[in-house]
């Protein structure tokens, strides 16, 4: 079992004990967590909409190639040329989103909103600690975001 806090807007933090973590195909593959002392359908209904939270220093490591969401926001994106020419710097990443299939990294790019697939053939180079995320873009992907 594992301690994590729960928050949300308007109710204060509180500690939580896990006792059991799944993800439901069922339900988009949403996790499904059972606390402790939260064993009847009214327990489960007042924890609607409340935030599972870790301690960072508290997370799971993930396997080569895996990162968190929170680690990847703030990375700045640069466009690697295939000419052998300067990167450009594409913005930095607001977000992630999930639409199904390949996650999209949200980028804040000059003329708005870009989003690229968070694919290893498209971000060849993802470095959390440098803050940098290196992207080979498809012909007309930029074009496509406009």
């Amino acid at each position: 079992m594992r301690d994590v806090w729960l928050a949300g807007a308007g109710v204060p933090e509180r500690k939580a004990r896990v006792r059991g973590c799944w993800i439901s195909p069922s339900r988009g593959g949403q996790a499904i967590f059972h606390f402790e002392g939260c064993d009847t359908i009214s327990d489960a209904e007042s924890l609607v909409g409340l935030e599972v939270q870790v301690p960072l220093a508290e997370r799971a490591p993930l396997p080569r190639g895996r990162h968190y969401v929170s680690d990847l926001t703030g990375c700045e994106v640069w466009q690697r040329k295939p000419s052998g020419a300067a990167p450009q710097c594409l913005g930095p990443v607001r977000g992630v989103e999930f639409p199904g299939g390949t996650p999209l990294l949200v980028v804040d790019g000059p003329s708005g909103e870009v989003l690229i697939p968070l694919a290893e053939e498209i971000c060849v180079l993802i470095d959390p600690a440098a803050r940098r995320i290196e992207v080979v873009l498809p012909d007309g992907l930029l074009e496509l975001n406009r």
